[in-house]
Formats: C-alpha cells, sequence, structure tokens
C-alpha cells in the first residue's frame, strides 16, 4: 500500500488513483461475484491485453485492494478476488449501476 505521503491530498483524486481507468471498474465488478482466475477475467474483459490485466491486477494488489491466491499445485491454480477493503468499494459499484441505469433510462 502507498504511504499516506504518495497519496494525492484530494480524497477523491485519492479514489480515482485507487479504481481510474475502464479496466479496473470492470475487474472489481467481476470480482464482486467470486473470485477469478487471470484467463477467465481476461476472456470476460474484452479488449483487454493480458500486459494491462496483469499490470492492473498488480497494482491493485499493492494498494490492498484485491487478493492473489496461489494453490500451489500443478498445473497452476491462481485465483483473485476483493479484500475487506476491496469490498468498501461495492456501495461506490452499486451507485456507478444505479446510475448509469438512470442515465440510460433517459436516452428512451
Amino acid at each position: 500500500m502507498k504511504t499516506k505521503e504518495e497519496l494525492p491530498i484530494c480524497p477523491v483524486a485519492t479514489s480515482v488513483n485507487l479504481i481510474g481507468g475502464k479496466w479496473k471498474l470492470l475487474i472489481i465488478r467481476n470480482l464482486q461475484i467470486r473470485p477469478w482466475r487471470f484467463n477467465e477475467l481476461q476472456r470476460d474483459l474484452e479488449g483487454i491485453s493480458q500486459k494491462v490485466l496483469t499490470d492492473s491486477l498488480r497494482q491493485m494488489i499493492e494498494d490492498g485492494l484485491v487478493y492473489r491466491h496461489d494453490y500451489h499445485q500443478n498445473p497452476p491454480k491462481v485465483e483473485y478476488g476483493l479484500t475487506d477493503l476491496g469490498r468498501k468499494l461495492l456501495p461506490i459499484m452499486d451507485a456507478l449501476a444505479d446510475f448509469g441505469k438512470y442515465y440510460k433510462s433517459l436516452m428512451n
């Protein structure tokens, strides 16, 4: 996790720093359901490259939002899921979904 000094002063900027960008939000959307394996995430997130998914997961692990569980078996099995801290984002995800539904309803 970053130190307080490494984070922006503005709390909104801090949140955007942690979850900003299209892919992180969609990764969190998937992980709120259950833990996912890397290839499952990559298949479900159409258009994401392996590098971007790897980098996004690593950053979210470093930030304490996502965990990586390695089962230490052959063939390799690794799953990613939300930490307790990551689950604190779920009300934000719900609010974004509600706004998206509302916005789409205005277009009809």
